[in-house]
């Protein structure tokens, strides 16, 4: 990586047409769909895109075409999260070798490490990988909080380039924002739930990793530059209709794959790419794709008055 990443870096959410299927026409359509917004960058295989529900030879393949299409119109971002130390080196060096800038490591998950366990786990993986590091604190999934110790003493390594943070613990995001500022200014510190995206960056933050910017780019990428202009109105604003998207898809259905579900549902009724989901979890029906198709049409009636 040339320089710190900043700005929006959407979580790419996985377009499937099948149990072990990409959709490869979707994927194209999306790429373009989400560069377009002028965003700082593309994260692949994260939580959005069902990273660890994906078998090995599809992370690969996908890895592959993102890297291909996107030519280094923007960096590309590859989690290799897992349960196993050896398969998050591997697919690292799939992402090396097809082009990609960086890895995303969230701790493992399954049986939860403790602190000291997490930190002698990164100072073994990482004189293994082939690229630089972001770290992914990511609590509600991994059952393991990445602590200030444990943060403060990754700072000492050249090799970990940043923190994207999803708890949503404001008082946990401004605390990394200080111990960043005082010990690794150059580290990029990114927020995961799109509703908190302008009050971090008012804690210092310096962009997010937005699901919702999987649909509507532009609206992620505008709120960092309205703030950054010292627009706090129009961010303000943009915010506002970020919580509208938010409310409007995210909660359809009743479980927490309601998030991914709702994002792949709008694309595929904005016609962008199919909406198959990753066993065991399944589309929604037609009940919930018609209530999102109605919020849909009130939402872009929302972003044309925004020239979004």
């Amino acid at each position: 990586m040339k320089a710190p990443l900043t700005g929006i870096v959407p979580p790419m959410i996985t377009p499937l047409r099948g149990r072990d299927e990409l959709d490869v026409a979707g994927l194209e359509r999306l790429i373009e769909h989400i560069l377009t917004g002028g965003v700082a960058g593309l994260f692949i295989l994260g939580t959005t895109g069902e990273g660890p529900s994906l078998s090995y030879r599809l992370r690969r393949e996908l890895i592959q075409r993102v890297c291909q299409q996107v030519k280094r119109r923007v960096p590309v971002l590859v989690g290799i999260t897992d349960t196993a130390f050896i398969e998050s080196v591997a697919v690292a060096r799939a992402a090396a070798d097809f082009g990609a800038d960086a890895v995303v490591l969230a701790p493992p998950y399954y049986l939860p490490e403790a602190q000291p366990e997490l930190q002698e786990y990164l100072d073994h993986l990482v004189p293994e990988l082939p690229l630089p590091l972001y770290i992914y604190n990511m609590p509600a999934l991994t059952k393991v909080t990445i602590e200030a110790d444990t943060l403060r003493r990754a700072m000492d390594n050249p090799r970990i380039i940043g923190l994207k943070d999803s708890s949503g613990d404001l008082d946990y995001f401004k605390n990394a924002a200080e111990l960043i500022r005082r010990h690794r200014p150059d580290w990029p510190l990114l927020i995961g739930p799109e509703e908190k995206l302008l009050a971090t960056l008012q804690l210092g933050g310096n962009g997010g990793v937005s699901g919702g910017a999987n649909l509507f780019p532009k609206l992620y990428v505008q709120v960092v530059e309205a703030y950054r202009a010292g627009n706090l109105a129009r961010a303000g604003e943009l915010q506002q209709q970020i919580q509208r998207v938010s409310d409007s898809f995210y909660r359809v259905g009743r479980h927490a794959s309601s998030i991914i579900k709702g994002i792949k549902c709008v694309l595929a009724t904005k016609g962008i790419c199919n909406d198959f989901m990753a066993e065991p979890f399944h589309r929604f029906r037609d009940t919930e794709r018609e209530l999102v198709a109605t919020r849909l049409k009130e939402i872009e009636t929302e972003m044309a008055r925004f020239n979004l």
